[in-house]
């Protein structure tokens, strides 16, 4: 049997310590578990992780394959790659925009690195992005928009000091088990509490002390609500938001009255009341898709954060705790040039730009000048022009992306390149597919959802037709561009020092992290300037607060409840809403198995399952949106509200009705509500299952 190889689980963000260990003969893990010494996890390791690691589901893809005839044919690496270096270079002849790029946060901080570095040093393009703006993009805009800077000031260390618990729109006993479970310990104290914001019950509402249950869509109203509540009893922290922060006279006079704003929201003022009070003790405040994923995400995540500010909960033990999803969802932020430069660098200042250009030794003219128009816009890019080619890596768009079956149609119409693992829906409509290593056979580093970067070891070899991410990148790069990257195998350690130096005097400085400091402390959080530090809680100095803003301060909003982005009406009258299940993980493809052509589940109120019996047929019924129709299994549940549908996030039929309207400061989608109808399965509705064809990522996931 081989040696226990440490490594970094690649499940979700929680960025916990396992070892592996390979096969006795061939490729594979024979066996996966907790590592005690970890310091991120101390041995914990959630069941879903490790089978999702040593047996995931999904058809392999075990060669590079390429389109003939209509068909995916197996070929040589060296054809694969002539084929996309031809057609990017012709879609590039026509315009620099011509090839748009798609990365995830399932890579690690090296490949997603080498990607943003050859899209905006290389192509030059505008149109590159990653699946994490469909999930975390609202929650970086406002931690920018209210501290300057992205990412979560409390860190793991905080969980135990905070006397109540508020997590609102995430089910983290599902999504982050191993972190739920430190933060079900904190809250099972006798002066402690859990309270959960959610429409539906999930199983974070199993173990909550109060459940508010409010209208899908509404969290803003309800936000606005519980501060107007605390401005009405002067449960303010005068001396906080005095010493602190700007903008609060703005917000309070911009604040809609308690009944108004409770109202909105479908709730009782004693609700309201109710939360209102919690904020007096010690207060962590964690939220995820249901917050983010909306038209006001960025607006209601900033109403979040002006409630830790109102009521000083800011500082060890309080604050504003976004719950990022995929494994690097934070790498992808600091790494990967989409949003900003590497290390948080503003995209449009110069001094920046021409440090990044230096570096990569490119023309500042050749870097893009913004950072483009996120996932949604770049599929009308390719529907609509200029793009002509386009390049996916470790994602699954044509199931993870809203209103999937335009986002299908348009990647049809296009010179499609998918790098992946498993044979995914994205890889149906594909002109060259790219099969790449996953968890278990990569190196390189991760970062979790509290700024700890740790290391992903491979613990077995990969077969002869499968490469590593990061080399992937750099083979096509350096035909593209030679003095861009090495010579392929490119090695992950040399690809993050450039990366740590790149970052070294920025906000998200990693300069202190080497390898060889990983090997001995296994995990460290940034900002770590030199190799003895490592960060902690944020923005608290000797001399007190300080925020990378303008004014030294934090910053309040004003923003209110303005609406659903598409409201029930007669055609249309029940609300869809979309979340994790336990058995799952982002668009479901190491998790399927033999269920692969199973029909989505729809959990429904019985008496709204009542209300509609004429549209069930043996326990069927076809859910249609304003954008398409899915046959699926009614499963009656008085944990959903009445008058709501709910559907998994990882079926792959889901996405067919979604929205794609977007929040328009963030550009992230509105995925968890909008409306539809259910009909009584007709020959013109047949049963959907869109794209299912048995695949999916290489843990290269939408929707986190």
């Amino acid at each position: 049997m081989s040696e226990w190889t440490p490594t970094t689980c690649m499940r979700c963000a929680v960025g916990c310590g396992h070892l592996q260990q390979g096969v006795d003969s061939g490729y594979g893990l024979d066996s996966v578990r907790g590592d005690a010494t970890h310091p991120v996890n101390q041995g914990l390791a959630c069941q879903r992780g490790v089978d999702e690691t040593a047996d995931p589901g999904g058809e392999w893809l075990t060669r590079p394959l390429v389109r003939e005839d209509g068909e995916l044919v197996a070929t040589s690496w060296d054809t694969a790659l002539d084929v996309v270096v031809t057609q990017f270079e012709a879609a590039l002849a026509e315009t620099r925009d011509g090839v748009a790029v798609l990365g995830s946060g399932q890579q690690t901080n090296e490949a997603a690195y080498a990607l943003g570095k050859l899209a905006r040093g290389g192509l030059g393009t505008r149109y590159y992005d990653a699946n994490t703006t469909l999930c975390m993009a609202s929650a970086v805009t406002a931690y920018y928009q209210a501290f300057g800077s992205d990412a979560p000031p409390p860190t793991y260390d905080d969980i135990p000091d905070a006397r109540t618990h508020l997590v609102w729109g995430a089910n983290p006993a599902v999504a982050h088990p191993v972190m739920y479970r430190w933060l079900v310990d904190s809250a099972s104290d006798p002066d402690a509490e859990l309270v959960v914001v959610d429409p539906v019950e999930s199983e974070t509402v199993d173990d909550a002390d109060c459940h508010v249950q409010l209208d899908p869509g509404t969290d803003l109203a309800f936000a606005r609500a519980v501060l107007a509540s605390l401005v009405e009893t002067d449960a303010l922290d005068h001396a906080f938001v005095e010493a602190a922060t700007t903008g609060f006279e703005a917000l309070r006079a911009a604040l809609p009255s308690v009944e108004a704003a409770a109202a909105a929201a479908g709730v009782s003022v004693a609700t309201v009341e109710r939360v209102a009070r919690a904020f007096a003790d010690p207060t962590l405040v964690y939220w995820g898709m249901g917050v983010n994923q909306s038209v006001q995400g960025t607006a209601t995540a900033r109403a979040l954060i002006d409630l830790c500010l109102a009521t000083g909960n800011l500082g060890p033990g309080t604050g504003p705790f976004s719950l990022t999803g995929q494994a690097n969802s934070m790498g992808t932020r600091v790494c990967s040039s989409k949003g900003t430069w590497p290390g948080h660098r503003p995209f449009d200042d110069p001094d920046h730009r021409a440090e990044v250009a230096e570096t990569w030794g490119v023309p500042v003219s050749r870097l893009p000048d913004d950072p483009g128009p996120g996932p949604v816009g770049i599929v009308d890019a390719i529907a609509d022009g200029p793009v002509e080619a386009c390049w996916t890596v470790a994602t699954n768009p044509v199931a993870g992306m809203p209103d999937a079956d335009r986002v299908r149609e348009a990647l049809a119409d296009t010179f499609l390149v998918v790098q992946d693992t498993f044979r995914t829906e994205t890889c149906e409509v594909a002109d060259v597919v790219l099969p790449a290593a996953t968890w278990g056979e990569s190196e390189g580093t991760v970062t979790n959802m509290e700024r700890t970067v740790s290391r992903v070891r491979a613990a077995t070899d990969v077969p002869p037709k499968i490469e590593q991410d990061v080399d992937v990148i750099a083979a096509i790069g350096h035909r593209l561009h030679p003095d861009l990257f090495d010579r392929p195998s490119l090695d992950p350690e040399a690809a993050f020092d450039e990366l740590r130096t790149l970052t070294a005097g920025t906000p998200a400085d990693l300069s202190g992290i080497t390898y060889d400091r990983l090997e001995t402390e296994m995990a460290v959080r940034w900002p770590a300037p030199d190799e003895q530090s490592q960060g902690g809680y944020r923005y608290v100095t000797d001399d007190g607060w300080a925020f990378p803003t303008s004014s030294g301060r934090a910053r309040f909003s004003t923003g209110t409840h303005g609406g659903l982005a598409e409201p029930t009406d007669d055609e249309y009258p029940l609300t869809l809403t979309t979340a994790r299940q336990p058995d799952a993980y982002n668009t479901g493809v190491r998790t399927r198995g033999g269920d692969a052509a199973a029909l989505p589940i729809a959990r429904v109120h019985p008496e709204t399952a009542l209300d509609h019996n004429e549209a069930l047929d043996r326990g069927r019924t076809v859910v249609t949106s304003r954008r398409a129709a899915v046959t699926v299994r009614v499963q009656p549940d008085d944990g959903v509200p009445k008058e709501m549908v709910w559907l998994s996030i990882h079926h792959p039929a889901v996405n067919v009705l979604t929205l794609p309207v977007v929040d328009p400061e963030s550009a992230e989608p509105n995925f968890k509500q909008c409306a539809v109808d259910v009909r009584a399965p007709q020959p013109e509705h047949p049963l959907r299952q869109q794209g299912i064809t048995g695949g999916g990522e290489t843990g290269s996931v939408d929707g986190d």
